[in-house]
């Protein structure tokens, strides 16, 4: 190369560049950048009705600083207003409702409340139903009435049912009747004083007609016996006797034998 040649060469490469430098842009274009504005719209959308959904909630539900609707957390413990429906096991200290009003537990079959020690064990249980109120072990009651217009009735299945009080137990029906019924025997038995019936009339009913069992007895009348003397045997069983001009009771008696 000659010396022109290198000179010129030289010059060339020093000469100031006056084209434009090529600029890359940088972020998110076309339909990337549309994506993302939709999804930001989307959890925008799904933000304001998660909010409108909570503040509904809790205008429903009666959400307060106190407790929630009917629900109100006192100092005493909880205070539970209006109708409720518990569907496990409620297990609490007390219940009782407000002054002016009663307490009323509902159930579609029985309600059954038990009482246990503290080992568990079953101490107590009350089970009302259809057929009445079911008592597992001794009741203590100051009283015992039904409904209006209703029979009450107290009844021992499979045992004995009995009535304690150290100053007396009074039965009374006001314009109704008093009825004991039994498959065996009924005893009224009192240890220190007496039994005392009193009423207009007294009535015992389907009492044996008793007959002495000595031939010399005096032979029946053909007309209807419609008089009878009431006897009592040496054990204390009542039996009729046909009335006659003095006394026909007899020890000697068929009913006093075979009693």
């Amino acid at each position: 190369m000659t010396r022109e040649q290198y000179i010129l060469a030289t010059q060339q490469n020093n000469l100031p560049r006056t084209e434009h430098p090529q600029l890359y842009p940088v972020g998110i274009y076309g339909w990337r950048k549309r994506c993302l504005y939709f999804f930001v719209l989307l959890l925008l959308v799904t933000m304001i009705v998660n909010l409108a959904m909570t503040i509904w909630i809790l205008k429903v539900m009666n959400f307060t600083v106190d407790g929630m609707g009917n629900l109100r957390v006192t100092k005493k413990g909880i205070r539970l207003e209006g109708i409720s429906e518990f569907l496990l096991p409620l297990y609490v200290k007390e219940i009782h409702s407000r002054k002016d009003s009663a307490l009323v537990l509902q159930s579609d079959r029985n309600v059954t409340v038990n009482a246990r020690n503290h080992m568990g064990q079953l101490t107590g249980q009350l089970t009302v139903g259809t057929e009445g109120a079911v008592f597992e072990h001794s009741v203590e009651t100051p009283h015992i009435r039904a409904d209006p217009s209703q029979d009450l009735k107290l009844e021992s299945p499979t045992r004995s049912l009995i009535m304690e009080a150290p100053r007396g137990i009074q039965v009374s029906a006001a314009v109704g009747d008093i009825k004991a019924t039994c498959r065996k025997e009924l005893h009224l038995q009192s240890t220190e004083g007496e039994i005392f019936l009193n009423a207009n009339s007294i009535r015992l009913g389907n009492l044996p007609v008793g007959s002495l069992s000595s031939p010399s007895s005096p032979s029946s009348s053909t007309t209807r016996q419609t008089i009878y003397e009431l006897c009592v045997c040496p054990n204390g069983k009542l039996y009729l006797s046909p009335a006659g001009a003095g006394s026909t009771c007899q020890s000697s008696s068929n009913i006093c034998l075979w009693s």
